[in-house]
């Protein structure tokens, strides 16, 4: 059995889902579908609740937005008059305990970290009941099984939950593994689990490549598949580099690596749940879906030049708090980390040296992030400073720390495109070295690296 996982890039609108359809009345019987909302309504989701929060006036617009927008991909996915009646009905009553929702938060004018985990699952229940009914109106068996039903459980963290794996996969192999049949299609909502009270709790945004892997090591799956509107992981961003290759294979750490540093293919989390349970990975090309695609497994075929990826994001600033002795200061590094921790930031990095503590940041949270430790009294630090335009760059591949030379040639590649380095990071990973550059600098900083480690010949052993 395999656990299949579509994404709102495949579900942008009804006619796209009815690709999504048609290979999955032909690849998917017998299989688990993962499913993510449809495209744009989880942002939708939560700008009701910024507006709900204004106004109760605007309720009755937010609602009636939704509908429209999941009307119009029912009327496409289905014919029959009294199926698409009854789905239609089945979405008003998803619908109106959505606005009693926002009327109550708009009451309360408080949209608690619970509340916006109840509001923000609707997206992945509503698609997960129009795309099981709409395989139903094809004459394929079709179900849907609730995280909540299935028993999923979480720790119970809102907004970013982690998966409790042992009485989940007890629930899942028992309610799930007797609902597949061979000739059925189970559709579970992504993004979320609950946890042992019940509370419905999410694994953050993007959490649906996660909830697929919960479910894939939960039933003890084959394989899990990721369906993408792309090829699969890739040598570097078509973007910047147009002419860069499709990587076959690569391992667990290694597309952890790339999907942390902004190769959208894989949610950074997904990775820990299959590599636990040896449960390989695909990416497939829901365009092209006999083509290679790309496989994530324990063993993955080392790459001639060692690296398999140039990656980067630009969704990352750096904030620098300069002070003496930071390596002998106990606690100086808790301080400050837990203020920015306390006010909900995630942080993504930590480099220290004596003198200089450097947190990476998302760009969004920058801000908040700085004023937060500016505001810590009495100050440890003798002064602070926050950089916005700067891009984390880095170089993918199993075993790099342990081959010679391949620091020296991306310093050098760099170095020759005239690139000034702000920071770099050797050694936290077995398969990455990251390193800063003036955001200015991204595009021949990839097209160095690019050039050096995939288009020139492999140095001497």
């Amino acid at each position: 059995m395999k656990v299949i996982k579509i994404g709102g890039g495949c579900l942008k609108d009804g006619p796209t889902t009815n690709i999504i359809l048609d290979l999955a009345a032909v690849r998917g019987k017998g299989n688990i579908f993962v499913v993510s909302a449809f495209y744009g309504i989880t942002n939708a989701l939560i700008s009701g609740i910024e507006a709900a929060l204004a106004s109760e006036d605007t309720i009755e617009a937010v609602i009636r937005d939704l509908r429209n927008r999941h009307q119009i991909i029912v009327d496409c996915l289905m014919k029959p008059p009294e199926e698409k009646k009854l789905t239609l009905q089945k979405l008003d009553k998803l619908l109106g305990k959505l606005e009693r929702y926002y009327f109550g938060i708009s009451f309360t004018r408080e949209a608690t970290p619970r509340m916006r985990d109840i509001i923000c699952v609707f997206g992945e229940k509503m698609s997960a009941m129009i795309l099981a009914a709409a395989m139903a109106s094809r004459g394929i068996d079709s179900g849907v099984a609730l995280p909540e039903e299935a028993g999923i459980i979480t720790d119970g963290k809102f907004m970013d939950a982690t998966a409790l794996m042992a009485p989940t996969r007890e629930n899942l192999s028992l309610r799930l593994g007797r609902q597949v049949t061979e000739n059925k299609i189970l559709f579970v909502p992504g993004f979320y689990g609950v946890s042992d009270s019940g509370e419905i709790t999410t694994f953050g945004r993007g959490g649906s490549d996660y909830s697929a892997a919960v479910v894939a090591a939960g039933v003890t799956a084959d394989i899990l598949e990721i369906w993408k509107d792309t090829p699969g992981f890739m040598t570097a961003d078509p973007d910047n580099i147009p002419q860069c290759r499709l990587i076959p294979e690569l391992t667990y750490e290694e597309a952890a690596e790339l999907a942390y540093t902004g190769a959208g293919i894989l949610h950074p989390r997904t990775v820990e749940p299959v590599r636990q349970a040896g449960i390989d990975i695909a990416i497939k090309n829901t365009y092209d879906p006999d083509a290679r695609g790309s496989r994530i497994t324990r063993q993955a075929r080392e790459a001639d030049t060692i690296i398999k990826s140039v990656s980067y994001t630009s969704d990352v600033a750096i904030l620098k708090i300069h002070a003496s002795g930071v390596g002998v200061r106990q606690g100086i590094l808790s301080l400050i980390t837990g203020a920015v921790s306390d006010s909900g930031i995630n942080i993504k990095s930590v480099v220290t040296s004596q003198t200089c503590i450097s947190l990476l940041v998302s760009k969004n949270d920058a801000q908040t992030a700085h004023d937060c430790i500016r505001a810590i009294h009495p100050r440890p630090f003798r002064e602070s400073a926050c950089r916005t335009r700067v891009a984390l760059v880095s170089i993918v591949g199993e075993g790099l720390h342990l081959s010679r030379g391949i620091a020296a040639r991306c310093f050098t590649a760099v170095s020759r495109a005239d690139v000034n380095i702000e920071m770099i990071s050797f050694g936290a990973s077995d398969a990455a070295m990251y390193f800063l550059v003036h955001e200015d600098s991204l595009d021949p900083t990839i097209q160095a690296l690019h050039d050096t480690f995939f288009n020139a010949s492999p140095p001497p052993n």
